[in-house]
C-alpha cells in the first residue's frame, strides 16, 4: 500500500509582524526640539490616530516616555552635538535593532538617519539638509541600505521634486509648514518603493511649526525571480 504524506503544515502568522498584502499606518511628525511638542500632545496623536509606528524628527530624551504610556518599541538617535534628533515608536517590534546611518552633511549640522528594519520592509527616518543639492545627494545615499520595499520619510528640507528613481512621493500635497512663519511650503515627505498608496492625511500640528503627515500604506508582494 503506497502511503500518503500529510500536507505540511502552514506555520501560523505572527501577529506581530507585518505580511505582503498587509497595510501599514505611519505618522511622522517633526516636534520643533525641547520648545515644540511634548510627549503627552504625542500620546493624544497616536491615540486619535491609531499608527502602527510614528517617525519623529528633533526628538528630545524625554519621549522614551512614550513606551511608558503606551507599550510598544522605541528607539532614538540623538544629532552629534545636538539635544534633539530621530525617533521612532513602533506597535510591532524591530526585526533587529534600529541603526544610525552618517549622511553626506554641510559644515553646520552633521545629519544621520535612522534606519528600521520590520523584516519584510524597512523605513528611513529622516531630517535633510537644508541645501537642495545636498539633501538630494542625501536621499541617493540612503537606497542602497534598504531593503527592496522601503519608505522614506520624515522632514525633507526639499522644494520640489526628490529626483530619487524607482521611489514614489506618495505624502500629502498640501503645505506641512510655513518658511519664515510667511511662505507655506511642503517639506515633509513620504517616499515609497514596492508599496502603494491606501490613504494620506495632513494633521494639526499643536505646538510644533511643522504639521504631522499620516499614511496608510500597502504592502506589495516581492517580485518573483
Amino acid at each position: 500500500m503506497t502511503s500518503i504524506s500529510p500536507p505540511l503544515a502552514v506555520p501560523p502568522r505572527d501577529s506581530t509582524q507585518i505580511y505582503a498584502g498587509d497595510h501599514v499606518k505611519i505618522l511622522s511628525w517633526n516636534l520643533l526640539h525641547e520648545v515644540g511638542a511634548q510627549v503627552q500632545e504625542v500620546v493624544a496623536l497616536i491615540e486619535a490616530v491609531k499608527p502602527d509606528i510614528v517617525l519623529m524628527q528633533e526628538a528630545v530624551a524625554g519621549l522614551s516616555a512614550l513606551t511608558d504610556r503606551l507599550g510598544g518599541h522605541y528607539a532614538r538617535f540623538a544629532l552629534p552635538e545636538r539635544i534633539h534628533g530621530l525617533a521612532c515608536w513602533s506597535r510591532h517590534p524591530f526585526s533587529r535593532a534600529p541603526v544610525r546611518c552618517r549622511l553626506p552633511s554641510g559644515l553646520i549640522v552633521r545629519r544621520h538617519a535612522q534606519i528600521i528594519d520590520f523584516g519584510s520592509f524597512s523605513i528611513a527616518n529622516v531630517h535633510l539638509s537644508h541645501g537642495q543639492i545636498l539633501n538630494r545627494r542625501q536621499l541617493r545615499h540612503l537606497v542602497p541600505m534598504l531593503r527592496n520595499q522601503a519608505i522614506i520619510m520624515g522632514d525633507f528640507n526639499l522644494v520640489g521634486p526628490t529626483l530619487l528613481p524607482q521611489f514614489q512621493d506618495v505624502g500629502p500635497r498640501a503645505p506641512t509648514h510655513r518658511m519664515a512663519e510667511i511662505f507655506p511650503i511642503r517639506i515633509d515627505r513620504c517616499l515609497v518603493r514596492g508599496m502603494h498608496l491606501m490613504n494620506h492625511q495632513i494633521l494639526p500640528n499643536f505646538s510644533s511649526d511643522h504639521h504631522p503627515i499620516f499614511v496608510k500604506l500597502g504592502l506589495d508582494a516581492p517580485p518573483r525571480h
